[in-house]
C-alpha cells in the first residue's frame, strides 16, 4: 500500500511497482469510496497504448463489476479527454484512465476522474488511499457487466459544437495540417476530428507503438523533428503541425514561422483568441507565463494562479466561472466543455483560431504589444521521498538576490517562485509525477534566462 501514491494526476511508477495485484488494490479502494459515498451505477475504464495498459484496465473493469458496479469500455486504447467526456455525458458515477501519459513506455498509471470530469482533488486520493485493500466481491448475481461503447462520436460531437459556437465556423476549407500522434491514444481521434471538420491532414507516427519508438511520448521540441522540419520547410508544407502526448489530453503546436510554438505563447493566444468576442477570468499555473495576465488585463479580465496540477485549475475555473484555464506544460480546457485537459479538443480549436488569422501572426501582435517573454525549465533529479526534506531545507536558503537581482516577493502555492524586481522570475518546485524537482525561469531574453536556471540549479543542488 506504500508503493501507491497520488501525485499530480493519479499514481504513475515503473512495471517493477504498477503491477497488477496494486491496481486490484485501486479498483477495490474507488469502490468502496462510491458506495461509501451512496453512489452506485456505471463506471467508465479507458487505457493508452501501452502494451499492458488494456490488461490493467481489464482487470479494474473485474473489480470494479464484483463490487456491483457495471463497465464501459472504449473499442480500443483511446485519449483521456474522452473518457472525462463520457463520464459526464453519460451521467456516469466515475472512471479510470490507465495511462502514464507522457512517461516512458517502461511506466504506467492509473487515474481515477470522479463523476463531474474533472480531476479528482486531494479530498478524493486522500480518501481512496484510506481505503486501499485486496479485492472483496459481492456473491456473484451481485455482480455488474462490461460492454463496449463508442466514446469517439459524442466527444467529437461536443467538440465541434463547442467549436463552432467560438469560431462561428467548424470549417476549415481544406486547412493543411499534419498530425503527429507519437504512437499514441491521439491516432484515429485527434486526425478523424481535424478531418470531419475539413482539414487535409497528413499524418505522422499514427500507427500504434507500445514503445513509442523507443523513447517517451513527450511532445517536447527535441521529439517532434519531422513534424517541425515538414511544415517549416520553404513554405510548401502544411500550414500547421499538432502533436498530442501519450494520451492525447495534452497538446504542442508547430507553425510555418516559429517551428515549435512554446506552449506559454500558444496559451497567450488562445487566451487572446477567447477574449476577443467572450468575457471571463483565465486561469493558469504558477509555472505559466505572466505574459497571460497581460493579455487578460488589455481585455479587462483577470488571472487566477494556481499550484501545478490540472485538478487546480480546473477547481479554479469552477469557482470563478473562467474562460479559459490551462498550464505551461500544454494542459487546456475551456468554458463549456469538461473541465479536464483535452489535446484532442484544443487541435480542432487551434485549427480553427488558426485558419481565421495564424497563429504567428497572432502571437507576433501579442509580443509586439506586451514585450516579448522567454520561459525554460530543467528537471533535477531527486528521490520522492526526499523532496519534502529539499524543500524543508530551501526554505532556510531563499536568498535575498538572484543572479544580481533583488528577490522582490516569494509565492508558496506550490515550491518557491522568487519573484525579482525586473518582473522575472523563478520557480523550484517538485514533479508530481517524476523523482525530480522542475526549476523553471522566465525573463525578456534567452541569455538572462539561462542565468536564473543555473543560479537556480547553484541553489537546489547542495541540498538534495
Amino acid at each position: 500500500m506504500e508503493t501507491i501514491s497520488f501525485g499530480t494526476d493519479g499514481w504513475r511508477a515503473t512495471l517493477e511497482e504498477f503491477t497488477t495485484p496494486r491496481v486490484r488494490m485501486v479498483g477495490q479502494a474507488v469502490a468502496t469510496y462510491l458506495r461509501d459515498k451512496g453512489l452506485e451505477g456505471t463506471i467508465a475504464v479507458g487505457y493508452d497504448a501501452r502494451e499492458t495498459s488494456r490488461g490493467f484496465a481489464e482487470e479494474l473493469s473485474r473489480v470494479l463489476c464484483a463490487n456491483g458496479f457495471d463497465v464501459v469500455m472504449p473499442d480500443r486504447d483511446r485519449p483521456t479527454p474522452l473518457i472525462a467526456h463520457a463520464i459526464v455525458e453519460r451521467e456516469l458515477v466515475g472512471g479510470f484512465a490507465v495511462t502514464a501519459s507522457h512517461n516512458p513506455p517502461e511506466y504506467n498509471g492509473v487515474k481515477f476522474i470522479p463523476d463531474d470530469g474533472a480531476p479528482a482533488l486531494p479530498a478524493v486520493t486522500d480518501a481512496i488511499a484510506e481505503r486501499l485493500a485486496d479485492p472483496d466481491p459481492l456473491p456473484e448475481p451481485d455482480h455488474g457487466s462490461v460492454r463496449e461503447v463508442d466514446l469517439v462520436e459524442p466527444h467529437a460531437d461536443a467538440a465541434l459544437e463547442l467549436v463552432e459556437s467560438i469560431t462561428g465556423t467548424t470549417d476549415l476549407d481544406g486547412l493543411a495540417v499534419a498530425y503527429d500522434a507519437m504512437h499514441g491514444s491521439g491516432r484515429g481521434t485527434t486526425d478523424a476530428l481535424l478531418e470531419r471538420a475539413g482539414a487535409a491532414v497528413e499524418r505522422l507516427r499514427c500507427d500504434r507503438d507500445p514503445e513509442f519508438g523507443g523513447g517517451a511520448p513527450e511532445p517536447a521540441a527535441e521529439n517532434l523533428e519531422e513534424l517541425i522540419a515538414l511544415v517549416t520547410d520553404d513554405g510548401s508544407g502544411p500550414e500547421l503541425g499538432i502533436a498530442n502526448d501519450g494520451d492525447a489530453d495534452r497538446i504542442a503546436i508547430v507553425t510555418p514561422e516559429r517551428g515549435y510554438l512554446d506552449e506559454n505563447l500558444f496559451f497567450a493566444a488562445l487566451a487572446d483568441s477567447l477574449l476577443e468576442d467572450d468575457s471571463g477570468a483565465v486561469v493558469r499555473s504558477v509555472s505559466t507565463t505572466f505574459l497571460i495576465d497581460r493579455v487578460a488585463e488589455a481585455h479587462g479580465e483577470s488571472v487566477h494562479e494556481v499550484p501545478v496540477g490540472f485538478k487546480w485549475v480546473a477547481k479554479a475555473m469552477a469557482d470563478h466561472d473562467a474562460l479559459v484555464g490551462g498550464e505551461e506544460s500544454g494542459g487546456f480546457t475551456v468554458r463549456g466543455h469538461v473541465r479536464e485537459k483535452d489535446g484532442v479538443l484544443l487541435a480542432a480549436l487551434a485549427a480553427a483560431m488558426h485558419a481565421e488569422e495564424s497563429l504567428d501572426s497572432r502571437v507576433d501582435r501579442l509580443l509586439d504589444e506586451h514585450g516579448t517573454v522567454v520561459q525554460d525549465k530543467i528537471s533535477l533529479a531527486c528521490p520522492d521521498h526526499e523532496k519534502r526534506r529539499v524543500l524543508a531545507d530551501l526554505e532556510a536558503e531563499i536568498p535575498e538576490d538572484v543572479a544580481g537581482t533583488a528577490v522582490e516577493t516569494v509565492n508558496t502555492a506550490d515550491g518557491f517562485k522568487l519573484q525579482l524586481e525586473d518582473g522575472s522570475w523563478l520557480l523550484v518546485r517538485p514533479s508530481g509525477t517524476e523523482p525530480a524537482l522542475r526549476v523553471y525561469a522566465e525573463a525578456t531574453d534567452e541569455g538572462r534566462v539561462e542565468t536564473l536556471l543555473e543560479a537556480g540549479r547553484e541553489l537546489v543542488e547542495p541540498l538534495v
